[in-house]
């Protein structure tokens, strides 16, 4: 944006309308918090939110700021945020004529040789104006003389420099002093003047002022010449001789920059050679106008002036300035290609290609930088970001100029990557496999299952929960309960294996993210059995407190099958194991029980007439510890008795493989449980 002020405007003048060249409704300024930064942190501009335009801080002195510089112009930066965005502003400030032109001195004393020839010119100081353009001077007006007229030459700068011409020759008998005034006036409207008093003394003898050939010259030099380096030595001749032709040289100072180049540069008064005296810098001044008077020693004394133009050369000799102008950090992982990080401003003094600057990053970075306008970049991202890989960046800019040799600059800073819940949380296994005794206290920790975010903060915190999987009749949270928190599975209620031998527990976590984000796991859960069980005797089915009678051949031999005990337990495993034994009391029996198979046979041949025996039967487990059942036989012989036990009960015939059943069946489950671990292990290992 580009506006323009005058400068002699009240403070609180409007000087543009930044709402309407920005483009944006003036309610919005307040919320974007629109401000104004000066550079070189002069506060001369303000905005007014409300109306949303730029207004005048305070009085601006254009010869304050810009000096002689034929144009003046402010820059400023609006900054507004929500996107964040940078604006530049240059105000350009009018000249005024606010100041009347002014010579170094009110009164000017010239001499001039009666025998000087028309056409003899006197040089004048030249006057000063600080306003620019057509408010500086433009004419100069002598007071009327028979013997003096005014004349104006032009120098290389523009600048038009007096002179008095003598158009008729002088007497100095007649008149020995004239007495004259000089006028320079401006081009302003009102045109403003100012005056000084120029007297000439009519002086004899000496007739040929010393001349500088050229009278106006320029010299280029190079900003980084070594002090003492020789500028240029003036080219003064006088056609008189002896004292009238020898010179001394000097400097003529005027009050526009009074002593300046008088520190930077020295004159040797004999030879009128000029040499550096301090460093030059182009960046502070890159042309310096110098005037020499040359003076012969004649009496009276004349004078001639050389005029010196020293034009500076640029040398790349500052390096570029890096200025962070806007950094938005932490930014989301989410953010999008394009996404407006950092406002970075760049400048260097030097000019031509040696204050053309290029940034540059790493190219390894998802980041890039995109010209604003000149001197300003916006730093945006070029990739996407993820903050489980690189949870912040160094980024590192750095500028180069364009000079030969090179000169460079970095500034570094630290820019945050902000979480976004875009993990789930992972379980170390997909299946795990528990075990839990079937009679343990409610309360019971199971198992503890683990999952794992790589989000921080609230994304990473994770509850844990029990779902319902509908594969059994009753939910399984009426068997288990689990720790949000930790994770820790934990037993609601006393667990019967002879009821339920297994579970499958669903575990779902979940995170604290918006949107949550979740994943399950399956626990097998495999109650373990106890010895809660005693063996029942299903055969012979005897009341409680009651006895079993049964006959047999009074003849029977050793080894005849009386009757076989049945009998079944609901546990499993080796709580199921079961052994059959008679009393201790029962020793003298003429009887036995197999150990494994329940079967009472005759022990030994029975006597005649042998009375009824009573025998007591122990059916024991293999638990820990362990638990019995018992009954009760009354065997009686009889003479006449002839049975086939095993036909009448229907019952088979012993065999020895019947022994082994139970160790079989052991053997078998053991096996099924083993690969269906290794099953579970092949599914889990292929899963992760």
């Amino acid at each position: 944006l580009r506006y323009s002020v005058p400068e002699d405007r009240e403070p609180g003048s409007s000087v543009g309308d930044l709402a309407k060249d920005l483009g944006v409704e003036v309610r919005s300024l307040a919320g974007r918090n629109l401000r104004v930064v000066s550079e070189g942190g002069q506060r001369h501009f303000q905005v007014d939110l409300a109306a949303g335009v730029l207004l005048l801080g305070s009085r601006l002195d254009r010869e304050a700021l810009c000096g002689q510089s034929p144009m003046c112009a402010l820059h400023l930066q609006l900054v507004m945020e929500n996107p964040l965005q940078l604006h530049r502003v240059e105000v350009d400030v009018l000249d005024v004529n606010d100041n009347a032109p002014q010579f170094p001195k009110p009164e000017v004393v010239l001499e001039i040789t009666e025998v000087a020839n028309p056409g003899t010119r006197l040089p004048l100081e030249v006057a000063e104006d600080p306003d620019m353009g057509s408010n500086s001077i433009s004419a100069y007006e002598l007071s009327p003389s028979e013997h003096f007229a005014l004349s104006i030459n032009i120098r290389g700068d523009g600048v038009k420099m007096p002179e008095i011409v003598l158009e008729k020759a002088l007497d100095r008998e007649k008149v020995a002093v004239h007495h004259l005034t000089l006028t320079a006036l401006d081009g302003g409207n009102p045109v403003k003047s100012g005056t000084a008093k120029v007297t000439i003394h009519v002086l004899d003898a000496n007739d040929n002022p010393p001349v500088c050939d050229p009278p106006i010259s320029t010299v280029y030099l190079e900003e980084n010449v070594p002090v003492g380096t020789l500028v240029t030595k003036l080219n003064v001749t006088d056609l008189d001789e002896g004292p009238n032709g020898d010179m001394e040289y000097s400097f003529k100072i005027s009050n526009n920059a009074p002593g300046k180049f008088i520190k930077l540069f020295s004159l040797d008064p004999r030879t009128g050679e000029i040499r550096t005296r301090g460093p030059l810098d182009y960046e502070e001044s890159s042309a310096y106008e110098i005037a020499v008077r040359a003076r012969d020693k004649g009496s009276p004394a004349m004078e001639g002036h050389c005029h010196l133009r020293v034009e500076l050369i640029d040398v790349n000799d500052n390096s570029p300035e890096i200025v962070l102008t806007s950094l938005s950090s932490p930014v989301l992982e989410d953010a999008t290609p394009g996404t407006v990080i950092a406002l970075i401003g760049v400048k260097d003094s030097d000019s031509g290609d040696n204050g053309q600057v290029h940034l540059q990053i790493a190219k390894e970075l998802p980041f890039k930088l995109v010209s604003s306008f000149k001197e300003h970049f916006s730093l945006v991202t070029n990739g996407p970001l993820d903050r489980e890989k690189a949870s912040g960046y160094n980024i590192t800019v750095r500028a180069v100029d364009s000079g030969s040799p090179q000169r460079a600059m970095q500034k570094s800073f630290y820019l945050q990557i902000a979480d976004v819940n875009d993990n789930a949380p992972n379980f170390s296994s997909p299946f795990d496999t528990a075990h839990v005794q079937e009679n343990a206290l409610p309360g019971t920790s199971v198992f503890s299952v683990s999952a794992s975010d790589p989000d921080e903060g609230s994304n990473a915190k994770l509850s844990y929960s029990i779902l319902h999987n509908g594969l059994q009749d009753v939910p399984v949270s009426t068997y288990f309960r689990i720790d949000q928190d930790n994770g820790t599975i934990y037993t609601v209620r006393a667990l019967d294996y002879e009821q339920d031998k297994v579970f499958q527990v669903p575990i779902e976590v979940k995170d604290a993210g918006s949107p949550a984000l979740s994943s399950t796991a399956v626990v097998h859960v495999f109650v373990l059995d106890e010895n809660d069980n005693a063996p029942t005797i299903v055969y012979p089915s005897v009341p409680k407190g009651s006895a079993f009678h049964q006959t047999i051949p009074a003849l029977a031999e050793p080894g005849y099958l009386v009757t076989k005990i049945v009998a079944v337990d609901a546990d499993s495993g080796h709580n199921a194991w079961l052994s059959y034994q008679l009393q201790e009391d029962a020793e003298a029996l003429p009887f036995q029980v197999e150990r494994h198979s329940g079967e009472i046979r005759v022990a030994q041949a029975l006597r005649e007439s042998e009375d009824p025996h009573r025998l007591v039967v122990e059916v024991r487990d293999n638990g820990t510890p362990s638990l019995s059942a018992s009954v009760v036989l009354v065997i009686s012989p009889e003479e006449n008795s002839v049975q086939d036990f095993s036909k009448s009960l229907d019952l088979p015939k012993s065999s020895p493989k019947d022994t082994n059943l139970t160790l079989y069946l052991i053997i078998s489950l053991v096996s099924i449980s083993l690969v269906s671990c290794v099953m579970f292990a092949v599914v889990a290992a292929r899963c992760l």
